[in-house]
């Protein structure tokens, strides 16, 4: 059996958040248009993968909730929808070009882990959401980065 992995996945609490999440139970994560967040979703999202959820326009940002892949990465139809504000011209039903997976709510956290608490914490010393210029809306993290973030967010 494989390892199971650990991501990290942003999202704008605007415009869907961990309360979205929790009353929808299930989603597909679409609109990601960063071919290396692509890649990460077709290539190495796997079901039963566990995955942080971080709002990223929230005042602070951080880390929310949790969430599963319960779903593996399919064409993301959002490419083709020419009302969306995520079609791509260039995609096609042959050639779908963009990913996504479906996730399900796990938890929300008992507190927010804020980035700045992130950034001030060795332990997570190398994690790739606290290196400069990142801005990837998905992104692998180290299961030891990913457990002690959960253990940060029981601390009071």
């Amino acid at each position: 059996m494989a390892t199971r992995r650990t991501w990290l996945v942003k999202t704008e609490p605007g415009s869907y958040s961990i309360d979205d999440l929790e009353r929808d139970r299930r989603t597909c994560w679409d609109g990601v248009r960063n071919y290396q967040a692509r890649n990460f979703m077709r290539d190495g999202m796997r079901v039963g993968d566990l995955v942080l959820v971080y709002h990223s326009g929230g005042d602070p940002p951080g880390v929310v909730g949790l969430a599963r892949v319960c779903r593996e990465a399919y064409p993301d139809a959002s490419a083709l929808d020419r009302r969306s504000e995520y079609f791509d011209p260039k995609a096609t039903a042959h050639d779908p070009i963009w990913m996504m997976v479906d996730l399900e709510f796990v938890e929300k956290l008992p507190r927010m882990v804020t980035l700045a608490e992130m950034k001030a914490d060795a332990a997570l010393r190398g994690m790739t959401l606290l290196q400069r210029g990142q801005r990837l809306s998905v992104m692998p993290i180290d299961p030891a980065h990913f457990d002690h973030i959960r253990r940060l967010s029981r601390r009071a």
